[in-house]
């Protein structure tokens, strides 16, 4: 329709963190820069500062704006548990580029570590949608005596194509050419439908929890 979409990242407990302002240049697929009186940075679990473009914990330096919260209602041991350190911890991933560009990479603690590797499911589950058979991916860490955990994709066919063990091995050989030799799908099962909220997002933890199990 010829119009450009301003993406933004906030919570509920911060506001608006990251946006795009309609006076910057839009890069297609980032959230923005952070926002004017805002200390954002990209940590690792140290509450270290990340190489650029590496991917770490968005995070905000606590009280460094009059907005920040002060804490939960009736709830003293939750506030001082999220609100009470240096930083307040969003629980999601990101990288930042050398012009102050964040990139969204999925939730922290949905990370898939396989021998040494530390992969980010959402950069993956965009990999699987390149591929013209699937119409829906959800990445999750699957034990793997070997490797710790591999990469497994829950996957969702499009209309027209059917499942089996070959087109599985197509679409990992596929992500594995087309974004990463390591961060690829070793797994592959096809389902009906991926599990999801009220709002359309996907639960990985229920995924997650059924792999646990099995």
């Amino acid at each position: 329709y010829g119009l450009t979409v301003l993406d933004y990242y906030g919570l509920t407990e911060s506001y608006p963190l990251v946006a795009n302002y309609p006076f910057m240049e839009v890069r297609e697929g980032s959230m923005g820069r952070p926002m004017p009186g805002w200390d954002v940075q990209i940590l690792d679990e140290d509450e270290r500062p990340v190489a650029q473009g590496d991917r770490g914990e968005i995070c905000l330096r606590a009280r460094s704006n009059p907005h920040y919260p002060l804490g939960y209602w009736n709830a003293p041991e939750d506030s001082e548990e999220v609100f009470g350190g240096e930083w307040f911890h969003t629980k999601d991933a990101a990288s930042m580029d050398e012009d102050g560009y964040v990139w969204y990479e999925g939730r922290a603690d949905d990370v898939i570590i396989s021998s040494g590797y530390r992969i980010g499911p959402f950069e993956v589950e965009s990999a699987c949608l390149e591929h013209p058979s699937v119409a829906e991916a959800a990445v999750v860490a699957s034990p793997d005596e070997a490797r710790g955990y591999v990469v497994k994709a829950f996957i969702v066919l499009a209309e027209g194509h059917e499942p089996s063990d070959e087109l599985g091995s197509e679409i990992g050989r596929f992500v594995r050419e087309h974004h990463s030799a390591y961060a690829y799908p070793r797994r592959v099962e096809f389902v009906d439908e991926l599990p999801k909220t009220l709002t359309g997002k996907i639960r990985r933890i229920e995924l997650r929890q059924r792999e646990a199990s099995s």
